[in-house]
């Protein structure tokens, strides 16, 4: 079983980027796909960003197209997402998915989660 562990979250001014990073254990990294997806109380957990294994296939929610940037680092069991221009809006739980896989050119979250790292974006 993957476990995914985030970091890289914190308190930052509307404007500003952070990059957060998720490190897998396992074999299996490379081999599967990535996503990164956020909650906020009260709120379905939201898929923000996604990227198949092969690295061909990306997938952002709207509101942070042109924004946001998935990649990942196989080498080191590592993906990121660079996160820049953040809004107030932007503010949640972020939590880092290893183990999906798209269907068509839908990103399906599957194996492994992890604890969040919390972003939280002031005014």
């Amino acid at each position: 079983q993957v476990q995914p562990v985030e970091s890289g979250g914190g308190l930052v001014q509307a404007g500003g980027s952070l990059r957060l990073s998720c490190v897998a254990s396992g074999s299996i990294f490379a081999s599967t796909g990535i996503g990164w997806y956020r909650q906020t109380p009260g709120k379905q957990r939201e898929l923000v960003a996604a990227m198949s294994s092969a690295g061909t296939t990306f997938t952002y929610v709207d509101s942070v197209k042109g924004r946001f940037t998935i990649s990942r680092d196989n080498a080191k069991n590592t993906a990121y997402l660079q996160m820049n221009g953040l809004k107030p809006e932007d503010t949640a739980v972020y939590y880092c998915n290893v183990g999906g896989y798209y269907s068509g050119s839908s990103y399906r979250g599957g194996g492994g989660w992890g604890q969040g790292t919390r972003v939280t974006v002031s005014s």
